[in-house]
């Protein structure tokens, strides 16, 4: 990245980094090189754990290599697309560091995402090849015709299980899953891997850091889906600024990774910066806040990271009173604003633990993989999303333009820095639009979101320009349901709107106009179209509740006055209703 000196840029919070360098020196290859390397001199440390499984980083890499020969023994070639729609479980990272091992790019999706969201994700990335866990084949079934698929790899939990465990998991979960016919077109992971060993061809792809790697999917600065193309340098520059911004981290600490491999924040922070670096990953597959304290008890993770819902979760749980957290070197809240309540409460809480650490909050756009932004250990200001990491740049600018404003006034937040993406795939007109080369010379994500700087450098994270929902860390985009809900043959016309909830920060509501004459009850409407929402719609951005109205309230122009439903439901929330 360059220096400064010989740029119009003010970066104020350069003074107060504290021991933090301003400047690194970024790995110039793969992120499986990065590992492999780690591997070398640690082997013998725990990459990951997963339900009672360890595994050392020599053994890891051995995984690795078998599934990258099974990859290139299925005819998978250099810059072709891989889609990975796991949790977080051995074999998505596994398959993760396998594809970059080949030259392929990872294509990160969703597992709770709808047929039809799979279906896109898969023909937008133009993917060949697909992992996904044996219960989530009936979407694939249904959507296999509409696809470029050579080939779907399907693995189940229990495919790295000690035998006991295997037997546990059966009686608790695998019996609920839908046998797969026993004439689908799939191969199983087990054969998957052996089939590989059979193939005596090269497949280390030499690749540098420039090379794309990986495509996370967010809604860019329109709220309409776009597959984000990312480079080996913004994983491997992430995974080294995340370390120079933690110095108190050592190789063999560990991370409770819960969040998902699928979101620039778990795979980023979670998953690749632990490896990258020496650390420990936990491996959850599922959050419940119950579970998720038993792991904390149990394996007295150095590190967490999560979104506000996880933090406001575990302050409700009784199972965690006098429970002994000094363990804790690091707690990070991002993923979604951290109420400056909520973050008093939990510090009190982890104070109340012998933590002697607070949340660090931080901030970031899938754009620039995840985090860009974090508070430092040193200094905290109220309300405050941090510092800019190492080699990354801030500015706030009049929306719309590339004019800064002054300290202390609200505009759009810009960053520019090695983590910055490559595009948007197969939409150059919203990268042009969304990356934008200022007269100093450097090349600026306009994000969407309204914030400020103060003259310290600290910056102020306030509200979406767009009109996007956040539920429990995940985006969700009203236009989108909207097209959803429009499409059943009940509505005739609907909107919706993000509530505050006191457990996922806001819950998607919708309002529809039923079409007129329409004879059937509130009740059968809202149950058929909830069915029908199902199919289109992943889980997470589901209605909470359908409200039914006769109008919409307008604006001048015709439009749906969104913002008097927003202001009505707040009045309902400010009065407990």
């Amino acid at each position: 990245m360059n220096n400064t000196d010989n740029l119009n840029v003010k970066t104020p919070w350069i003074k107060n980094l504290g021991g933090v360098p301003a400047h690194l020196e970024y790995f110039q290859g793969s992120m499986y090189d990065k590992v492999a390397q780690i591997a070398v001199n640690y082997p013998d440390y725990i990459a990951y754990d997963f339900m009672g499984g360890k595994v050392k980083y020599k053994d890891f890499i051995r995984k690795m290599d078998e599934c990258a020969r099974a990859l290139a023994a299925i005819g998978v070639k250099e810059g072709e697309r891989v889609t990975i729609c796991m949790p977080n479980a051995p074999q998505a990272v596994i398959m993760f560091y396998a594809i970059n091992k080949v030259g392929a790019i990872a294509n990160m999706v969703h597992p709770l995402s709808s047929e039809k969201e799979i279906e896109f994700y898969l023909k937008e990335s133009a993917s060949v090849v697909c992992i996904t866990l044996d219960q989530f084949y009936g979407k694939f079934e249904n959507i296999r015709g509409n696809v470029p698929l050579r080939s779907l790899i399907l693995t189940s939990i229990k495919d790295v299980l000690s035998p006991i465990k295997r037997k546990g998991y059966y009686l608790a979960e695998g019996r609920k899953i839908k046998k797969v016919p026993a004439n689908a077109e799939i191969v199983w992971w087990e054969k998957f891997l052996r089939d590989g060993n059979n193939y005596h061809g090269p497949y280390h792809v030499e690749r540098k850091s420039e090379d794309p790697a990986v495509i996370l999917y967010s809604g860019g600065t329109t709220g309409t889906t776009k597959g984000i193309l990312l480079s080996n340098l913004n994983f491997n520059a992430l995974s080294q600024q995340i370390i120079a911004t933690n110095p108190m981290f050592k190789p063999g600490d560990k991370m409770l990774a819960v969040m998902p491999i699928f979101h620039g924040f778990g795979l980023g922070v979670c998953i690749h910066s632990m490896l990258a670096s020496g650390g420990r990953c936990l491996l959850i597959p599922r959050f419940n806040p119950q579970s998720y304290a038993k792991l904390l008890k149990k394996h007295k993770p150095n590190f967490i990271a999560g979104v506000p819902t996880l933090y406001e979760a575990l302050l409700r749980l009784k199972t965690l009173d006098g429970v002994d957290l000094s363990c804790l070197k690091g707690v990070f809240s991002g993923g979604d604003s951290l109420s400056i309540e909520l973050k008093k409460r939990f510090d009190t809480f982890l104070k109340e633990h012998n933590t002697t650490i607070p949340v660090r909050e931080g901030y970031g756009t899938t754009e620039c993989v995840t985090a860009s932004c974090l508070t430092p250990s040193h200094w905290a200001k109220e309300g405050s999303i941090g510092l800019p990491f190492p080699d990354t740049f801030y500015k706030i600018v009049k929306p719309g333009t590339e004019d800064e404003v002054a300290y202390g006034e609200e505009g759009e937040i810009c960053l520019a820095g090695p983590t910055v993406m490559m595009e948007y795939i197969n939409n150059p007109e919203e990268t042009a639009n969304t990356l934008r080369r200022h007269a100093d010379g450097l090349t600026w994500v306009h994000t969407g979101d309204l914030g400020m700087m103060d003259e310290d450098g600290f910056i102020y994270f306030r509200q979406r320009i767009k009109r996007m929902i956040v539920t429990s860390g995940y985006n969700v985009y009203p236009s989108q349901i909207e097209n959803v809900l429009d499409a059943h043959e009940y509505v005739h016309m609907s909107c919706v709107i993000g509530v505050p909830d006191p457990l996922k920060m806001q819950k998607v509501v919708a309002f529809v106009v039923l079409k007129p004459g329409l004879k059937v009850t509130e009740e059968e409407a809202r149950q058929a179209i909830l069915e029908h929402c199902s199919r289109y719609v992943a889980k997470y951005a589901m209605p909470a509740d359908i409200q039914f109205r006769d109008d919409m309230p307008k604006t001048l122009v015709g439009k749906v006055a969104y913002r008097i439903l927003e202001e009505e439901e707040l009045h309902k929330y400010a009065q407990g209703a």
